[in-house]
């Protein structure tokens, strides 16, 4: 089976910008893609080809859509998207031959003009019928949208060629589910508002009978109910619930929505009919986040009986911006469909009952959960001498599905031991993704702790298809993330992570499981334990092998807490964690360093030459093969991308396509070579598992099949932009490959300490550093990487400054390969032991003991492992490499002026006095800040390399008197004043001078940093062991320390572990009571490790910052002050800051000089450090507000001769918000000092070793960019080229300006900033009166870039002119490019705004050809009758658009034109360009954009530009302008009528769901309320309204739409509201002030209601667009545009109609609809609440009319109010039932029933006939009468239902329902409950005719059952008598019950009243007249007479037998009288005798 599609042509192609599109067709179905040829430079192409699509066996779905796209090739970058349609499949299901001319519409879905004629053939399958798709339905996807996925379709199926080597649709099927798992994959963790909304439409054969359903949801935990349907198993809801939650995209798709459909007749225990769960995430991952009118498989999990019925459902998940779907149903859909073709169930199979079997052995590394108090307790009372407890009571869960079985507790224990097997029942296929392992701590009186969480993917260890395989999963290890290991009894704000939300931050242990599936049924016990066996096999698996870590530290910049020493932790697993004492203490950890200041904003290290390198022994399973596999494919892509960007250069570059594909040839070839090569398998040691082998022979097969995918590209030869399309398309299948399930290695994190407390980690993957012996290493595997650190948990999404940047390398590998990790060093790896030197402050002296002494004197750096010089030895394989030698921590040799080039130095002058007495020298008269003594000012030494730039002065710049005094009671304790008291004994002052840097070289430099160190010896101080320590001793200070480090060396090739073990030793200072804690203290400590580089160069980095635009605005006025910090290793710059700007050009060269880079030149080249750019508000008063950032890399010169321009580029700013504009600059390293080896020089030679001004080849760097006022300018070559261009400026007008500083904004003038040019506007002289400008026209001739790349934004500044000459900045806005403003120098005509009128008007003929003769027609339709239109009005009209036709029948037969519906607003429409041809409308921002309310609109600027370039010369004339004969801008008296047809979805405002809407609108200040005329109860209101204002354009021109909720008793709740803005309507040129009616009616349903005729209207078009009036020949032809239309060409084919005009106006509107007008039109426009911005609330149909007073008065309205329901009456006698079944059994074992028959309409009463008793042939006779009086609409055929759904409801709810008709048959019950026996429902618009007799009355009379079967319409019939057959579902299957006999008569209300009836037999008894029935006599009710029944139930069937029983009763009674009445004398006589 299969279809073709023949691409003939398409026409009206949209034009690129510099020519004409390179257009192809493509076509889509099911994944699937075939497209034609390209046809170059062509508006018109024609391609003639046709289109295989290969369905592989599978019917054509009706439910699918085939969809049809047009796109433009370009030869860079992707085929842009010209325009797209969807043609449903069922119509070529139905046609078979399908050829037809579809319209396009653009990606927005915004119809175009654009046209593509195809034609589709489809061939059916031979077993009959295109559609229905077989009796499987579709996957769990749904079926055929292209964006759907199939959720059991695992991750690295192969797409499967189909028979013409095309795709088929399972693997396209495969393909989307790959999609889906690379969306899951890079969704945000970031909280944000989500909206979920579901509609319940109606369920279908739902198994029971009368059941009475209800449809229950649940998700988030909230669970909402439908209404409850009486006696239905097909009920229709269609209502629709809303969910709303903060949540994260990564968690909302794992979120699980259950659908249950309960029996609300029966009790809960056993009411469940069926349910339906599936997680968030197969949603999430189709088209737009939606679903509609899916059908879900419901059945029961507790019984495995099959499928309970259908449930159809409508889903969506709306983000912020998300525009919501229309749940609406289209028309046109079939009465009965085909669920099955529509099914969300698993793929081609019903739900099979399954287990999972997960083996839970062991788990390790599980970190303390409770707390220690009581082993304090005990330790305290000395019971506490056992073994120390482990505090954690692990249990693990097993969910999946919404289920979960837990294994058993065990306590005290950080490694438990399960060995349990856990089985977990679910339906398989199953919807669920995701198997969840959570660990949880066990709680005796609170809840239970989450440990962590493990999550594993059921689409990645699983596959479906013929060669698919069950999930299957290990032996393995499943790693557990969440928040940090540290146990705090308050818990932390990370604690969530354990839960499995969001990126966990550490390793919390793992468990070794084993997964298998089993297809059986629910086992009967959920936990067993393991067989001793599996546990016994198991042990292999846990064998470990030996892992080194290492990293080397290279830099640490931009550290942002600076409260404590810094220091870095590397751990993998439980190695490395300092703060976990279980494992042995390595060098995790770098050595604690206090930040120090570059000068200028930030924070660095100061490593310098010796750069810390850490090593972590780990142990691990060998998994290698696994990694290495992953690294390989990785390995490929990378290869593939990176050869991508250089084909794209080529193409960029303009090269040959024959070399552009001998590029992708080689490409291919070298990339099947790679493929061919075998993937890694186990070996030696290394143990695969089931999944392995299944895994690695899927990888195989895809890679296989990529290679054979290349060849047919070979073959075909296509473009290379195809070729290179394909390509990657299979980089992204091998990307999907490279996912490893089974990573039982966990992953590397790196966590920076400030003090002890965790602030910033990373989080690195092994595979990516993980060293391979044979070559297939990780990516970052021993080469430099930038890691930027992130806060942990929710801090990560609230704060904006970067924690830390950090330059390192990675090695992971076996201990055996360690080697790799040395070799691969360009710098020396030295390693020390370390040890501090502890001492305090004692009666002025430093001394080891006293009370503040609490450390040892000799310790680690936390003093709390006891480690004495002495008492290091070197651990085995390792030997002393010098002697101990003081180390100082590096910060101390930076003084607080490092890194300024400018410094104020301060002293004190402190002076005391005695109390009342003068004030004299201090003893101490020179201080600093601190009260330490400071020699005299004129004693401070200037630096070398500094010079004074002024003489010592007082600083008056703070809180002192005239004198410059402070003043406080003792300078110690502080608290200094400006003002003097008499307890005042101490004051001082400050004194101040600047020095500036005039040239510091290296070697001064190092003499400084020398001495320091040598006067301070190396002693670090602080006023507390756990406080900060600082180089410089102060008076606080009571205890110092110093570091002590010596050099070891190993003594052999083979490196060892070098760990330090001590032994217990008495020393003087241990005062260790416990001896247990000494050898706990002094058991391990790991040396320090460094890298020493042997080459070091310097560089100078050159930035060129030239601009940044659309800032985001940081002041109230709506502006910022920015500069930019630019960051580079440990140094930084800012530019100059720019005032009151959003575009600011800072155009500035920032220099960096010094900068020091270790490593040869050549591997800085390869992979140079990266540039950081921050851009900042500057503010006078707090910090200032941090706008975006931007990373890149500097291009990196290392020799003059290298000729290479750096560019200046776009780099986006980010910030937390996401885009925050963006900047123009680029980076340039050059390299400016010699290479020199340390080790070769002497350390003179290293003191004096300065950076030299040449390169390596002598060459002298380049000159330095010229200068402008002190600062470096962008040199020429790198700065923009500059032309002169000339903008036209249109300032329309200010609309709704809002108060600023509390006063209206009524003078307001706009000032322009482009580029350097500033122009102002007129001042409007007041807003209220008029908006407009009085000279609207402004011209700037200035210079801009050239090239359009670099064109500046337009800054608009609105300033308010207010009293006393105040002119304030109200606001401002930012148009980012004028890109989209350039135009020709030469103005064109302005008709071809839409279309060029030769495509126009193409249907004209050019004036002189094919000469016809002129003859007026008469007018004919003045001859014809006007026929009834009783039933026609507008509602017809509206029907007859929308395709429900059915609904309108009259009308079609008419041939009446219908109206153009649009899905969106007017504006939105693409021909229409918004209307802004006129003016565009700007908003006026005011307000700080990093406030959570982000900016204020102020107003609105209406405007527009122009910008063209003009000559060089200035002399030159100018060209003409553009902008020019301008419409009057005074204000327009208009009359507006306002048409609101409907709202539908709208937002729920009752706690019942539902709302009671009305309108409410509002134009200028006048309101209309139609708040009387709410509707109850309703989400789809129809409003049927017009409205009608006067208003002045533009005084009021915003005309608001507020859909608000009806309250009795609170104010009414808003819905949503839209606005219309009327003048850019009015002012367009597409004249949307009304729409052009299709043709000229003047009376009738569409009378032409414009102010002006047709021809009126024509000549106005052709002035206002300078085209010649319009030339009449007759009235029947007309020459527009040089074009000449005739009547006859657009009416030779249409019926005359009463209704018509004159011929010269019919002509005249019939060009009108071919010119690029508005013709008549309903809108559909978004409501929105300021509640809610982001979400839609609903929409709203409606159209508006604007009819100016200058042009007349307008035409007569249109009437669309609502159609009003017709009342009639349904009369049903029920006459007799025949062949009922016999339900129950008498007392004599007969078999009968007490038959009686039940009936009802929906929204009426039920009513049921007499019983009919003791029926034993089953037939009953009633004689009873029905009456049901119901309301009906029968345009629309549907029954109008209103009640009210409480008791205590206020207003009635409406529901339009089938008018169907249910008869049920019933046996009557004394004392249980009735019993049913049959039902039948009847619509009376498709009856089924009755059959005459009883005989011949058969299921096969109803259409359910026989699709021939005759129906009529009972409201055409009037009348039906017969017999009707009425059944019952049982298992399934239908059985007949019996037969009804009935006569059924539906009549209107006025028949009613002349034909009066009652109900039942009651009087009036007429129409007809109903005698009692003629029953058995054995018919009644056997309590009314017992006798009776005595009579004909018992005598009748037993009369024999009592009559006999009776006889002989007497005869013994007889002959016991007899013998008791012999006389006693005889007695004796007789037995004697």
């Amino acid at each position: 089976m299969s279809f073709t599609v023949l691409a003939k042509k398409a026409s009206n192609v949209p034009k690129e910008k510099f020519g004409k599109s390179d257009p192809y067709c493509q076509i889509v179905y099911q994944g699937q893609k075939q497209k034609t040829k390209v046809v170059k430079d062509s508006d018109a192409p024609e391609w003639n080809e046709t289109l295989g699509f290969d369905l592989a066996g599978k019917a054509l779905e009706s439910t699918e859509s085939i969809t049809v796209e047009l796109k433009d090739w370009e030869r860079i970058g992707s085929d842009k998207l010209l325009g797209q349609a969807v043609v449903p499949a069922r119509d070529l299901i139905n046609s078979k031959d399908l050829e037809l001319s579809v319209k396009l519409s653009d990606k927005n879905g915004r119809p175009t003009e654009t046209t593509v004629d195809l034609q589709l053939k489809y061939v059916a399958p031979a077993s009959g019928g295109g559609g229905g798709g077989g009796s499987g339905g579709d996957a769990v996807d749904g079926g055929g949208d292209g964006e759907d996925f199939d959720e059991d379709d695992p991750e690295g199926e192969i797409d499967e060629p189909g028979p013409d080597g095309k795709p088929t649709a399972a693997s396209a099927a495969r393909k989307r589910k790959r999609d889906r798992q690379k969306m899951k994959a890079k969704l945000s963790t970031k909280p944000q508002d989500f909206q979920v909304r579901v509609k319940v439409v109606e369920a279908r054969q739902l198994e029971g009978s009368n059941v009475h359903p209800v449809c229950k949801l649940t998700l988030f935990g909230e669970t909402k109910t439908t209404r409850v349907k009486k006696a239905t198993g097909n009920p229709i809801w269609n209502e629709v619930f809303y969910y709303s939650n903060n949540i994260s995209p990564a968690e909302i798709v794992d979120e699980m929505i259950n659908f249950e459909v309960y029996n609300s007749k029966k009790l809960r225990s056993d009411a469940l009919i069926g349910n339906f769960s599936c997680d968030c995430g197969l949603v999430y991952a189709m088209s737009k986040h939606t679903v509609l009118n899916k059908w879900l498989l419901l059945s029961d999990s507790e019984d495995q009986s099959g499928v309970r019925g259908y449930l159809k459902i409508c889903m969506a998940i709306l983000g912020p911006g998300d525009e919501a779907p229309s749940f609406k149903a289209k028309p046109g859909d079939a009465e009965h469909e085909d669920i099955e073709s529509n099914l969300l169930m698993p793929a081609g199979m019903t739900l099979a009952p399954a287990n999972f079997i997960l083996k839970a052995y062991s788990a390790e590394d599980l970190p303390r959960m409770d707390s220690a108090m009581m082993e304090g307790v005990k330790k305290f009372f000395g019971v506490g001498k056992q073994k120390p407890k482990e505090l954690s009571d692990p249990y693990m869960t097993f969910s999946f599905a919404g289920q979960t079985v837990s294994t058993k507790v065990l306590y005290e224990t950080y490694s438990p031991e399960f060995n349990q097997e856990l089985k977990l029942a679910f339906k398989f296929p199953s919807v669920a993704e995701n198997l969840t392992l959570r660990m949880f701590d066990w709680d005796r009186i609170s809840a239970h702790d989450i440990i962590a969480s493990g999550i594993v993917s059921v689409s990645q260890i699983s596959r479906s298809g013929d060669d698919g395989y069950l999930p299957t999963f290990g032996p393995c290890y499943v790693n557990f993330y969440g928040s940090t290991r540290e146990f705090s009894e308050l818990g932390g704000d990370n604690e969530y992570l354990n839960k499995g939300n969001g990126e966990g931050v550490a390793y919390r242990g793992r468990i070794l499981v084993e997964l298998k599936t089993n297809l059986e049924e629910k086992a009967e016990v959920d936990v067993v334990d393991c067989d001793p066996e599996d546990v016994t096999r198991i042990s292999k698996y846990m064998r470990r092998h030996r892992f080194m870590l290492n990293v080397a530290f290279l830099e640490a910049t931009m550290i942002c807490d600076t409260d404590a020493p810094v220091e870095f932790e590397v751990s993998i697993g439980t190695y490395g964690n300092k703060l976990d004492d279980t494992v042995m203490p390595t060098a995790s950890c770098t050595q604690p360093t206090n930040a120090v200041f570059d000068g200028c904003r930030y924070n660095f290290l100061p490593w310098e030459n010796k750069r810390p390198c850490i090593s972590v022994e780990s142990f691990w399973e060998d998994i290698s093969f696994r990694i290495d596999t992953i690294n390989i494919l990785l390995g490929i892509v990378d290869m593939m991308e990176s050869r991508f960007l250089k084909i794209k250069t080529a193409q960029k570059a303009n090269l040959p396509e024959i070399e552009i594909k001998s590029m992708l040839y080689s490409l291919m070839d070298e990339l099947a070579v790679k493929l061919k090569q075998p993937l890694p398998r186990a070996t030696g040691s290394q143990l695969s598992n089931e999944l392995d082998k299944l895994q690695l022979l899927n990888r195989e097969t895809e890679m296989a099949g990529i290679i054979e995918d290349m060849e047919k590209v070979r073959l075909r030869d296509p473009e290379p932009a195809e070729i290179l399309t394909e390509l990657s398309t299979l980089a992204e299948t091998l990307k999907a490959q490279a996912v490893e399930p089974q990573n039982s290695i966990p992953d590397v994190f790196i966590w920076m300490l400030v003090g002890n407390k965790r602030t910033a980690y990373y989080r690195l993957p092994v595979h990516q550093i993980i060293y391979s012996p044979d070559g297939h290493s990780g990516k970052y595997c021993a080469k430099e990487m930038t890691v930027v650190l992130k806060h942990p948990g929710q801090k990560a999404h609230r704060e904006w400054q970067i924690p830390a940047k950090l330059r390192l390398k990675f090695w992971f590998g076996k201990k055996q390969f360690e080697e790799e990790w040395t070799k691969c060093q360009t710098d020396d790896v030295v390693v020390m032991a370390e040890t501090y030197e502890n001492q305090v402050a004692l009666l002025g002296k430093w001394v080891t003991r006293g009370p503040a002494m609490t450390r040892p004197k000799f310790s680690d750096s936390t003093g709390k492992l006891k480690l004495k010089k002495e008492s290091f030895f070197p651990p085995a394989g390792w030997e002393w490499a010098g002697d101990w030698h003081v180390s100082p921590e590096l910060s101390l040799i930076y003084n607080r002026d490092a890194g300024h080039k400018s410094f104020i130095e301060d002293v004190y002058e402190l002076q005391t006095r005695i109390p009342a007495g003068p004030w004299h020298m201090a003893k101490v008269f020179w201080t600093d800040a601190l009260n330490d003594t400071m020699p005299a000012k004129e004693e401070v030494e200037l630096p070398e390399g500094w010079e004074w730039d002024n003489d010592w002065s007082v600083d008056m710049n703070r809180g002192v008197d005239d004198e410059g005094f402070e003043y406080c009671v003792e300078s110690t304790i502080g608290g200094f004043g400006p003002v003097e008291k008499t307890y005042h004994l101490s004051r001082r002052r400050r004194w101040i001078r600047q020095r500036t840097m005039v040239a510091e070289s290296n070697a001064i430099k190092e003499k400084r940093d020398q001495e320091a160190l040598k006067a301070s010896e190396g002693w670090e101080y602080a006023p507390l062991f756990n406080m900060k320590f600082h180089g410089k001793e102060s008076k606080m200070d009571l205890v110092r320390r110093r570091r002590w480090h010596r050099k070891m060396k190993a003594t052999g090739k083979e490196s060892k572990p070098c760990t330090f073990s001590f032994g217990d030793e008495d020393g003087d200072d241990s005062d260790d009571s416990d001896a247990e804690e000494k050898a706990k203290a002094g058991c391990l400590a790991a040396p320090r490790m460094f890298l020493e580089s042997t080459q070091v160069n310097k560089y100078q980095l050159r930035a060129y910052i030239y601009q940044a635009r659309s800032l985001m605005a940081a002041d109230d006025n709506a502006r910022s002050d920015p500069y930019a910090v630019v960051g580079f290793g440990t140094q930084s710059q800012l530019t100059r800051v720019l005032d009151k700007t959003l575009s600011p050009m800072w155009d500035q060269t920032l220099i960096f000089d010094e900068i020091t880079l270790y490593g040869p030149a050549e591997l800085v080249a390869q992979n140079p450090p990266e540039v950081v750019i921050e851009v900042f508000d500057k503010d006078l008063i707090g910090k200032d507000e941090f706008l975006g950032r931007t990373i890149c890399k500097p291009m990196v010169k290392l020799s003059m001769s290298d000729e290479r321009t750096c560019v200046l580029q776009w780099h986006e700013l980010i910030n937390r918000r996401g885009n925050a504009g963006e900047m123009l600059a680029s980076f340039e390293l050059l390299l400016a000092g010699q290479a020199a080896s340390l080790m070769d020089l002497t350390d003179t030679e290293t003191d004096a070793m300065q950076p030299t001004s040449q390169l390596m080849n002598g060459e002298d760097l380049p000159f330095a960019p010229p200068k402008r006022n002190d600062l470096y300018i962008v040199p020429t070559g790198i700065r923009p080229v500059m032309r002169r261009t000339a903008v036209e400026i249109l300032c329309w007008g200010m609309r709704n300006m809002k108060r600023y500083q509390l006063l209206s904004i009524t003078s307001p003038s706009v000032e322009f900033e482009i580029g350097d040019a500033v122009i102002q506007s007129p001042i409007i002289k007041n807003t209220k009166k008029n908006p407009n400008f009085s000279n609207a026209l402004l011209f700037v001739d200035t210079m801009l870039p050239k090239e359009e790349y670099f064109m500046p934004p337009v800054n608009l500044r609105v300033r308010d002119h207010r009293a006393f000459g105040r002119k304030p900045t109200v606001g401002m806005h930012v148009i980012r490019s004028l890109e989209k403003y350039m135009v020709s120098s030469t103005p064109q005509p302005t008709y071809i705004t839409a279309s060029n009128t030769d495509q126009v008007l193409m249907d004209g003929s050019p004036n002189g050809d094919n000469p016809e003769t002129i003859v007026d027609m008469p007018d004919e339709q003045k001859a014809l009758q006007p026929p009834d239109l009783e039933d026609i009005d507008w509602w017809c009209k509206y029907y007859t658009s929308i395709g429900e036709e059915d609904k309108a029948l009259k009308y079609v037969e008419m041939g009446l034109d219908s109206v153009m519906i649009y899905d969106g607003p007017l504006e939105s429409v693409p021909e229409f360009d918004g209307f802004t041809d006129f003016c565009d409308t700007f908003e006026i921002f005011t307000g700080d954009a990093d406030d959570d309310e982000g900016q204020e609109v102020i107003g609105e600027f209406k405007g527009g530009f122009k910008v063209y370039e003009l000559p060089e010369d200035p002399n030159a004339p100018l060209p003409p302008k553009h902008l020019d004969a301008l419409p009057n801008p005074d204000p327009e008296e208009c009359v507006v009528r306002v048409y609101l047809i409907q709202a539908y979805d709208l937002q729920p405002a009752d706690p019942n769901g539902l709302a009671d809407p009305y309108l409410e609108v509002t134009l200028g200040k006048k309101s209309i309320s139609l708040r009387d005329s709410y509707k109850p109860n309703t989400l789809n209101p129809i409003f049927g309204e017009m409205l009608e204002f006067k208003c002045h354009i533009p005084l009021q021109k915003d005309l608001k739409i507020v859909v608000k909720d009806y309250d009795l008793l609170t104010s009414d709740d808003p819905i949503g509201e839209t606005i219309i803005d009327l003048e850019n309507r009015y002012l367009s040129q597409y004249r949307a002030n009304c729409g052009v009616h299709s043709v000229y009616y003047t009376s009738g349903p569409c009378q032409w209601r414009d102010a002006c005729k047709p021809t009126e209207i024509l000549e106005a078009f052709c002035k206002r667009h300078r085209l010649e009036a319009p030339v009449y020949g007759g009235n029947t032809q007309v020459t527009v545009a040089g074009r000449r239309h005739t009547l006859r060409e657009y009416e030779q084919n249409k019926e005359p109609s009463p209704f018509w005009g004159p011929t010269k106006e019919r002509l005249a509107c019939y060009v009108l609809n071919r010119l690029p007008m508005v013709k008549e039109h309903i809108e559909t426009r978004i409501l929105r609440n300021k509640l809610q911005p982001a979400f839609d609330q609903g929409k709203l149909q409606c159209w508006v009319d604007i009819f100016p007073k200058s042009l007349g008065p307008p035409g007569p309205p249109v009437d669309i109010s609502a159609r009003i329901p017709k009342r009639y009456e349904l009369r049903v006698v029920i006459w007799n039932t025949t062949e009922v079944v016999l339900d129950e059994t008498n007392l004599m074992g007969e078999q009968m029933s007490d038959i009686y028959v039940k009936g009802w309409l929906p929204g009426t009463k039920k009513q049921k006939t007499d019983v009919h008793y003791r029926s034993l042939d089953g037939d009953g006779n009633f004689n009873w009468r029905f009456v049901f009086p119901f309301e009906y609409l029968p345009a629309e055929q549907v029954l109008v239902d209103k009640k009210k759904e409480h008791f205590w409801s206020l207003d009635e709810t409406e529901e339009r329902t089938q008018p169907i008709f249910t008869v049920q048959v019933w046996d009557n019950d004394f004392i249980s409950a009735d019993d049913f026996l049959g039902s039948l429902e009847l619509n009376l618009n498709c009856m089924p005719k009755p059959a005459k007799t009883a005989k011949a009355c058969k299921l096969t009379q109803l259409p359910d059952f026989n699709n021939q079967a005759k129906c009529v319409s009972l409201f055409e019939q009037k009348k039906l008598n017969g017999f009707w057959p009425v059944y019952e579902t049982v298992q399934g299957q239908p059985q007949l019950q019996g037969k009804v006999e009935m006569e059924i008569e539906i009549v209107t209300a006025k028949e009613a009243e002349e034909r009066p009836t009652a109900s039942a037999r009651d009087e009036p008894n007429m129409h007809p007249k109903l005698d009692p029935p003629n029953r058995p006599a054995t018919s009644f009710f056997f309590l009314s007479n017992p006798f009776k029944s005595c009579k004909h139930i018992i005598w009748r069937n037993y009369k024999w037998r009592i009559i006999i029983a009776l006889l002989t009763l007497l005869l013994i009674a007889i002959i016991v009288v007899f013998i008791y009445s012999f006389p006693k004398e005889i007695w004796p006589a007789i037995f004697k005798g």
